[in-house]
């Protein structure tokens, strides 16, 4: 064979097999990627130290969604200097509290840019009033989506007070401990580097029951909107981690078979 023949030959080859990969590729992506009914659009409720920050990452790996701490999103949106990251700064210099708009746009704009949004949606720190939960449904509607479930991590104030007034943090790592329920092996010094453990200073009873009671008088009428439209869940979060994360599939598999049963 000639070689400028067989160049050619060598070079039909090579694109067949690129073509082959990237058929396969798609297949692949295809197969993994949730389906309408398997996409996720959630808010989760609880009070500071119900469990959100270890559930969050736990629903957010396994659906492949965003996670959308407000809180979050208005830090970042204010450190990128975006349009509504000055808006919300000057109305924060100013004493004022962020309009229920600015903070819809901010998801919305996450919805819209963020990739990992493609499949849904966890949001944490929001809604925290009725008017701002209509405002979401309202522009979730303008997108054609809709929320499927809000899930409530319930817990005794008691019990969680005793959870957080016991924790301990390793600056550094944020590795965390507790001293009743997960001590360091030795009193006050972290396990892996030996260096000193400290407890957050909003991590005392009387700033706690502030923070508790601000909760339940803010969040009580969010719940009861969301129940009168019969998304609404609780889930024990006195159990164990794994027991709670348990409790929460069961959840969302019973929200895919009432989506299920409705679109057929």
């Amino acid at each position: 064979m000639a070689p400028t023949t067989e160049i050619e030959y060598l070079k039909s080859l090579v694109d067949q097999l690129n073509t082959k990969i990237k058929a396969l590729e798609d297949k692949a992506v295809k197969a993994v990627s949730p389906t309408p009914s398997e996409q996720l659009r959630m808010i989760l409720v609880g009070p500071p130290g119900a469990g959100k920050g270890t559930q969050g990452p736990n629903i957010k790996k396994k659906y492949c969604v965003c996670h959308l701490a407000t809180g979050d999103l208005l830090r970042e949106q204010i450190a990128q200097k975006t349009q509504l990251g000055l808006e919300a700064k000057t109305i924060m210099d100013a004493g004022g509290l962020v309009s229920d708009d600015i903070m819809v746009n901010m998801v919305k704009d996450q919805l819209e840019n963020n990739k990992d949004c493609k499949n849904g949606f966890i949001l944490d720190g929001f809604p925290r009033t009725v008017p701002q939960a209509e405002k979401l449904d309202a522009m979730l509607e303008s997108r054609k989506e809709k929320l499927d479930n809000v899930t409530e991590l319930k817990i005794a104030d008691q019990l969680l007070i005793s959870r957080i007034t016991g924790r301990l943090i390793h600056p550094a790592s944020g590795r965390t401990y507790h001293k009743e329920f997960n001590p360091p092996k030795k009193p006050g010094v972290d396990d892996v580097t030996g260096e000193p453990l400290i407890q957050r200073s909003d991590d005392n009873v009387e700033t706690l029951r502030r923070r508790l009671d601000a909760f339940h008088k803010q969040t009580g009428p969010v719940v009861d909107y969301y129940k009168k439209k019969g998304i609404w869940y609780q889930v024990d979060a006195a159990q164990s981690p794994k027991v709670v994360w348990e409790s929460l599939s069961a959840v969302f598999e019973k929200c895919k078979a009432a989506s299920a049963a409705k679109s057929s």
